[in-house]
């Protein structure tokens, strides 16, 4: 290998190495942190986090909604149990639970 060739290839490295040490430096994520991970802050226009509820940008959820996740959970729980039973009965694994009722 030529002494210029070596050069260049040691150049290179210390150029990427640079850029690599660098590059944390300059990043800005676009948040003032008062300190380390406490770094939300709010869009213009938009209320503070304790001025959020009763204001427009209040969600509202509704309780009948929010309680359809925790029903279909439960049923789910209901059919796999009634599989496992089931199972453990026959030693056959029956995926649709209303045949399981049927033999």
């Amino acid at each position: 290998m030529s002494k210029i060739a070596a050069f260049g290839r040691l150049a290179a490295a210390a150029a990427l190495a640079t850029v690599a040490v660098a590059a944390p430096a300059l990043a800005y994520d676009g948040t003032n942190c008062k300190e380390p991970g406490v770094c939300w802050e709010p869009k213009p226009g938009y209320p503070a986090k304790n001025e959020i509820k009763g204001s427009k940008y209040d969600p509202k959820h509704d309780p009948k909604e929010v309680a359809k996740q925790s029903d279909s959970i439960k049923a789910m729980e209901e059919r796999n149990a009634a599989r496992a039973d089931n199972f453990a009965k026959t030693g056959k694994f029956v995926y649709d639970v209303k045949k399981i009722g049927a033999n």
